[in-house]
């Protein structure tokens, strides 16, 4: 049994599939006895710092999308109201699965400013969440790696199959996500804030091996 509290955080394009890994994933870790909680980022619908974040991306908030440090600083504040709920789910769970986390501010602020991973944004992304904002830093990553053309199909396929669903202005701009790619591979290349492991989300997945090196 690990230790409690170990934060694994899953990121990648709009559309890689990271939910149904977290879900797979959730479901092996539970097969060794870890209890696992689970949360998601952004919180829509839950917190009004994400809710200005979507309202933002589908052009309801005049030009506040243009604002790279204006967005990114949301998506910032609404990790930092979740303090509470993360401290909690940590304390209650050997794994805290989160769906995206600080290195997605990093690697789309990065990416839209055309700046790469030792640039300045990732810098100012990591002093605002994990020291003004004393965020816990993750234990480990997992990079859910796809072509960003196959995330981009897979997002508009859960736009046409999923009741209310849009895509955004960042899901579908298809330049941005290809240099998102590139942020991505290089915080990993780095192991930025944590290891990094890279999975190719166009394979299938042994998802008790990929639990067994998370709990190690």
């Amino acid at each position: 049994m690990v230790a409690v509290g170990r934060l694994v955080v899953i990121e990648g394009l709009d559309g890689a599939g990271k939910r149904t890994l977290a879900d797979a994933l959730a479901t092996a870790l539970t097969a060794t006895g870890a209890s696992v909680g689970r949360l998601a980022f952004p919180r829509y619908g839950e917190d009004i710092h994400a809710d200005l974040v979507r309202d933002a991306l589908h052009g309801e908030l005049g030009d506040l999308a243009d604002s790279v440090h204006g967005m990114a600083l949301l998506f910032a504040l609404d990790r930092r109201s979740a303090k509470n709920v993360i401290a909690e789910l940590l304390q209650a769970n050997d794994v805290l699965l989160a769906d995206r986390y600080i290195a997605s501010n990093a690697a789309y602020g990065a990416a839209r400013l055309r700046q790469d991973a030792d640039g300045e944004f990732v810098a100012w992304v990591r002093a605002l969440e994990l020291e003004r904002f004393a965020l816990p830093a993750p234990h480990a990553h997992l990079l859910l790696r796809v072509p960003p053309d196959v995330a981009a199909a897979r997002a508009r396929h859960r736009e046409r199959t999923e009741t209310g669903r849009r895509l955004d202005s960042f899901e579908s701009d298809e330049g941005l996500q290809a240099r998102c790619a590139r942020r991505y591979d290089e915080l990993a290349a780095r192991d930025w804030l944590a290891p990094w492991h890279v999975v190719d989300g166009t394979l299938p997945q042994d998802m008790a091996v990929l639990a067994k090196t998370l709990l190690r």
